[in-house]
């Protein structure tokens, strides 16, 4: 075991869950050989508490970091704030100057809030769409974070039920009181969203989509969830947490030609330093007053900051089409090397935000071996790639080359019917299921 393993094993007993977020603990990718601490992070490169420095081609800061590690644009502009002082009594200027960026990317908007995560971005957001409507339920569908809004969804009428809906995210401590006023719906279910939304007519207070996750809206249900919340009065939300300025500069629904109410944007938009907005609509966003949304740190300067010089950097250097150049090359690796040594895997994802899965028996166990396999090759690795601008040709075919590599032992495993007696240690954890 080196440092950062033995570091995990007394996290374990300090910190519940041993990590702040579940997308980071080391059971989620090699139960106990992965480098769970780093000791610098720069461009794509991260060096471990050993020295030992890997490549990271899996999730770049779990997508915080679009730009790259350590980006010295954004970085220069976070260390003149350090200096200049980040927090005061007084207001941070590039609040306003952030809220004027943000509408005009997207003219619809007119007014901005900040956070500094995205799970209590997407709990301002919904805080106001309910005191705006005076109703309670919120009709969703995808990933929107950790806060009870969210988790009432997973409430049962049984108790030993509970977690149903998505398993793994446990709604332990969420008032029951809450069972119902979170009613989910599909990605691209058009005629599943009309049923709830005439079901529940009259009582809806906001409904809450991701723009895009793993696949493109079919045609007419983004448009159906505006023409109906428009008919319903109702405000709609667009989370563009993890989608906002992938495809294009600002959120993922301006490709789709829809204008919601409200908009959501959190980690990439600041490249590694906390900061969230919710922009919207100013008749829905001005009842903000009317409710209590406060927070001492969401008036530090360094959120603005980044973010200001993380929107002007993608702009200049052209960073979407980067990364949409950059993921194809990835996923049409992926596809070809299987093809190549008979693996059968299913690829899904935008460009910049590519996942694939193994389709043979004990998937878990092959994902866990190919992240051993990259890890001994020197690649940070699992069966998801997010790309940032400093992933650069070499790297890509560095990665690629050593994927093949591992593909190839992965179908002597495969062909062996027992992949997991080709691992170190034990399988890695199932992720939490998302809806489609």
């Amino acid at each position: 075991m080196g440092k950062s393993q033995k570091l995990y094993e007394k996290a374990k007993r300090l910190i519940p869950g041993g990590t702040q977020l579940l997308s980071k603990r080391p059971e989620m990718f090699l139960p106990g050989l992965w480098p769970a601490y780093y000791e610098e992070a720069k461009g794509c490169t991260v060096r471990d508490l050993d020295g030992k420095r890997y490549i990271d081609m899996s999730h770049m800061g779990v997508g915080s970091c679009i730009l790259g590690y350590a980006d010295k644009d954004v970085n220069k502009a976070v260390n003149a704030t350090v200096d200049a002082g980040n927090m005061s009594t007084l207001n941070a200027p590039e609040e306003i100057e952030l809220a004027e960026v943000l509408t005009k990317i997207h003219p619809w908007a007119k007014m901005a809030r900040y956070a500094r995560t995205g799970g209590e971005s997407m709990a301002i957001a919904v805080r106001i769409a309910r005191a705006y409507t005076g109703k309670d339920i919120v009709l969703f569908c995808g990933y929107h974070g950790w806060s009870d809004w969210y988790l009432s969804s997973n409430l049962s009428d049984d108790r030993s039920l509970d977690g149903h809906l998505l398993p793994g995210l446990e709604p332990k401590g969420v008032p029951r009181q809450l069972k119902g006023t979170a009613i989910p719906f599909n990605y691209n279910d058009t005629k599943g969203f009309l049923k709830l939304a005439g079901q529940y007519k009259g009582r809806i207070a906001a409904v809450v989509t991701e723009p895009i996750r793993n696949v493109y809206p079919k045609k007419g249900f983004l448009e159906t969830l505006r023409s109906e919340t428009r008919k319903q009065k109702i405000p709609l939300i667009i989370d563009e947490i993890t989608a906002g300025w992938r495809l294009c500069c600002g959120g993922a629904h301006k490709l789709f030609g829809i204008e919601p109410d409200l908009a959501v944007f959190a980690k990439a938009m600041s490249n590694g330093f906390p900061m969230a907005a919710v922009i919207g609509r100013r008749e829905v966003m001005d009842i903000a007053q009317e409710t209590f949304i406060s927070s001492t740190y969401w008036t530090d300067r360094i959120g603005p900051v980044s973010a200001l010089a993380t929107i002007t950097k993608l702009r200049k250097c052209h960073v979407t089409e980067h990364l949409e150049t950059v993921g194809k090359k990835i996923q049409e690796g992926w596809r070809r090397l299987a093809s190549e040594h008979g693996i059968r895997i299913e690829i899904s994802g935008i460009y910049p935000l590519g996942h694939f899965s193994f389709k043979h028996k004990e998937p878990l166990a092959l994902k866990t071996l190919y992240t051993q396999l990259m890890l001994q090759k020197g690649f940070l690795a699992t069966n998801a790639f997010y790309a940032s601008y400093a992933h650069k040709g070499e790297h890509v075919d560095g990665y690629l080359q050593a994927a093949g590599e591992a593909f190839r032992a992965i179908a002597i495993a495969i062909e062996s019917g027992k992949p997991a007696k080709y691992l170190k240690g034990p399988v890695c954890h199932s992720d939490f299921k998302r809806l489609a």
